[in-house]
């Protein structure tokens, strides 16, 4: 016989928990434990049940009740009525803290989760009663009972789990030239075909804003200049034949004209048609820098996402070299350079530059001047960040410089770092695919199990931690690491098959699920019907498998992270390296595009941590901060020189090609150095680092507009006012407040320190 839990879960009958609850109910009456009576009860009620295949908790319990109500012992049963009710209210009880911390603004781990969700307001709040109670009906129906034990357990993290239920995707590489170039339908409207650069910008912001309410996760588009090139030239048609009517001339022969480069420059001195062309040109700048700014404005104040987010969008650009792909360059990064609104830094779209040699790179290169304006831009306002196509993982022996559709092989990112390229089901590229869903592993956890293994098997004896090192036998070396790397391939292991499940589950879901993205916005959608199960077309995405906190797994295991030890450094490759392989294992058994992921953790950095440190107590360098290292990085707290950070980080981003990134910590203004930024791109060329980024501080003045690198401002020295703007980097996004951080993260800011550069080669360093 079978009986029906309260959250849906079969388990067998056992008569012991029937009499255990009986005589719990019995110790708290005068007439004490009865031992006999609970097993006659208990054989009476399973006498009754025997005919049944199933039964619920509930009619056992009613049994139980009236059975009890028959005997001498009637306190008895009113004591369990009041038993299990306590155990009703006890089960409710969580679930009632939480609800009213979002219904009370308090800030804690669960309303701070994610620094992009206000969570204070209605919609916030409603998106996180939705989230709060969504998650343990994933855990009880539709996780496998391996799975559910090693999230529970912590060696585990499913990210995105509310969003389980829905079958959606996490992020997407947009096709935007689809869009623009034939229009779409959305909601109760269509739009039309783009025929000028205002409704190509803001068409790119319907797309992402409405696919954004398809999806869980980020937003991107791959090839932001190119796809907006085109109608540069048309807009700039367009103001030729503005000319034609004002004028009266026919200036036919401008249609299309070669444009050598959109510079505004004065007319007063020009004639003739030379003047016409060069007014047609400023107005075509003019909007064409207009609409950089909508589009940028667009994607910092539209929640689209359950009418609470913005969008969490990303754009890559800089290898369109025609004159009309740098005229969306160089006005996208002038009008982010400006700012917006009260000229403040904007935190979307996080902008990608695509570094290529023999494209922008190099003084000789077309695009160079304008590589230069992007440091220029980062260096007042944190983007773009920078993907390096020159790195040997990023190379696609199709790109051709002379190809005009050239970007469709360029590696494009998500701004947190997600990163698709390989692709086992067709052409290599990162365009109109994205990653499906994605299960983070605990490797401290791991390696304090493997440490205390091999200590019971070896009798080597120590505290675990920093400088433990000195203590270690070369057996218990050899134990660890064997250990280590087997409970690495378990837990991998549970992770993949979550995965291929949630896979599984997600490709039961019909085409007309996702009115946009499945429309044709996701490679290969075009060909299904509205009904259709999306199961062939899945298989474009990716499945990431993401670790989190190699510096401290590394120092349970051998006394000391990466960064400070050679051995550590090699022995942290061999482990990423060992997960690469297994993650290629799963990915040829399953025929899916496995990868392993650097996880950009955000809610996560604390939450592994606070389960080990309850688990294990406080390690020195492992469990006594609160929060584990992100992914394969160098720790936030170490001093180095930036150069050496980039050698330790450089050869993980090879293995961790679902995602990774680089990041350095400036001192000082970096609006007076923009070579800085330079020599950061330098290391990356240097090192084959992927991708990568430069965090340092903003501070504004919200009433008069001043700005400073000052991280602790909090009085302005221009006008005195406290209405202080800080800017921080989160993971791979900006926040403009830490109040919405979480502990973990705010733990961590605490404790970055910055990067010493100068002596690590890095163009321009003080």
């Amino acid at each position: 016989m079978q009986v029906i839990k309260r959250d849906g879960r079969l388990v067998e009958f056992n008569k012991e928990r029937i009499i255990k609850a009986i005589t719990l109910a019995m110790a708290q009456t005068q007439g004490g434990v009865d031992v006999e009576l609970a097993n006659k009860v208990a054989n009476t009620v399973e006498k009754q049940l025997e005919d049944k295949n199933q039964v619920t908790v509930y009619e056992i319990q009613d049994l139980i009740e009236k059975k009890l109500m028959t005997t001498s012992r009637k306190e008895v049963a009113q004591s369990y009525i009041t038993y299990r009710y306590n155990r009703d209210v006890a089960r409710k009880s969580k679930t009632k803290e939480i609800f009213l911390d979002i219904i009370g603004a308090k800030a804690n781990d669960i309303t701070r989760e994610n620094a992009n969700m206000n969570a204070d307001t209605p919609a916030g709040m409603m998106m996180k009663f939705a989230s709060e109670t969504t998650k343990p009906f994933v855990d009880d129906f539709l996780f496998s009972e391996e799975a559910r034990k090693a999230v529970k357990e912590g060696y585990i993290h499913v990210h995105d789990k509310d969003y389980y239920p829905t079958k959606s995707l996490t992020c997407l590489q947009h096709p935007l030239d689809k869009i623009l170039q034939n229009g779409f339908k959305a909601g109760h409207g269509a739009s039309r075909p783009a025929k000028r650069i205002e409704t190509a910008s803001i068409l790119g912001c319907i797309s992402m804003e409405t696919v954004q309410n398809e999806m869980h996760g980020g937003q991107a588009i791959p090839a932001f200049d190119y796809y907006l090139a085109p109608y540069v030239k048309m807009t700039f048609n367009e103001e030729i034949k503005k000319l034609e009517e004002l004028t009266g001339e026919d200036l036919s022969k401008f249609y299309d004209y070669d444009v050598e480069d959109y510079i505004k420059k004065d007319v007063k001195d020009l004639k003739g048609e030379k003047r016409y062309l060069q007014f047609a040109i400023n107005n075509t700048v003019s909007r064409v820098h207009q609409s950089m700014e909508a589009f940028i404005h667009n994607m910092n104040t539209i929640h689209s996402r359950g009418g609470n987010q913005v969008v969490f969008s990303s754009i890559n650009y800089g290898t369109d070299t025609s004159a009309e792909g740098r005229c969306v360059i160089r006005e996208i990064l002038l009008s982010t350079e400006r700012g917006v609104g009260n000229n403040e830094t904007p935190i979307f779209p996080i902008q990608i530059w695509k570094k290529k040699r023999g494209v922008n790179y190099l003084p000789e290169d077309k695009n160079y001047d304008l590589y230069k304006l992007a440091c220029r831009v980062t260096a007042k306002r944190f983007f773009p960040n920078f993907i390096n196509l020159d790195a040997t993982f990023n190379y696609h022996e199709k790109w051709d410089e002379k190809d005009p559709q050239r970007f469709k092989y360029e590696c494009a990112t998500m701004g947190c770092r997600t990163r698709v390229f390989e692709n086992r089901h067709g052409e290599k590229t990162s365009i109109g695919r994205g990653n499906l869903s994605f299960t983070t592993l605990d490797l401290p956890k791991l390696a304090i199990e493997s440490a205390y293994e091999a200590q019971e098997k070896t009798g080597c004896k120590f505290e675990l931690g920093r400088g433990s090192e000195e203590f270690m036998t070369a057996s218990y070396k050899k134990a660890v690491k064997k250990i280590f790397l087997s409970k690495l391939e378990e837990y991998a292991g549970v992770a993949a098959r979550q995965l291929y499940d949630r896979y599984k589950f997600q490709s039961t879901a019909i085409a007309k699920q996702f009115p946009l993205l499945m429309a044709g916005m996701w490679e290969g959608s075009e060909k299904l019907s509205p009904n259709d199960v999306v199961e062939p077309v899945l298989k474009q995405g990716t499945l990431g498998i993401g670790f989190i906190g190699l510096a401290e797994c590394l120092t349970a295991l051998t006394g000391k992270h990466h960064a400070e030890s050679e051995d550590s450094q090699k022995l942290g490759i061999e482990i990423i390296t060992e997960l690469r392989d297994i993650v290629k294992e799963f990915a040829d058994r399953y025929d899916l595009n496995y990868s392993v992921l650097a996880t950009p953790a955000e809610g996560l950095s604390g939450r592994f941590t606070k389960l080990d440190r309850k688990q294990y107590g406080t390690i020195l360098g492992v469990t006594d901060r609160d929060y584990y290292t992100n992914s394969n990085h160098v720790p936030v707290w170490y001093k180095c020189t930036a150069e050496h950070k980039a050698k330790i980080e450089a050869p993980y981003h090879d293995l961790a090609r679902g995602g990774h990134i680089f990041y350095i910590e400036l001192d000082g203004d970096a609006t007076h150095n923009p070579e800085t930024i330079e020599g950061v791109v330098d290391l990356m060329d240097k090192y084959n680092m992927g991708y990568g980024s430069v965090n340092h501080t903003r501070s504004r003045c919200m009433a008069c507009g001043f700005e400073n690198a000052d991280a602790n401002l909090d009085r302005c020295p221009v006008c005195g006012s406290t209405d202080i703007d800080t800017i921080q980097r989160i993971t791979g996004y900006l926040v403009g407040t830490t109040s919405r951080w979480n502990n973990g993260k705010l733990s961590e800011l605490r404790d970055r320190v910055n990067h010493i550069t100068g002596d690590s080669g890095i163009k321009g360093a003080q």
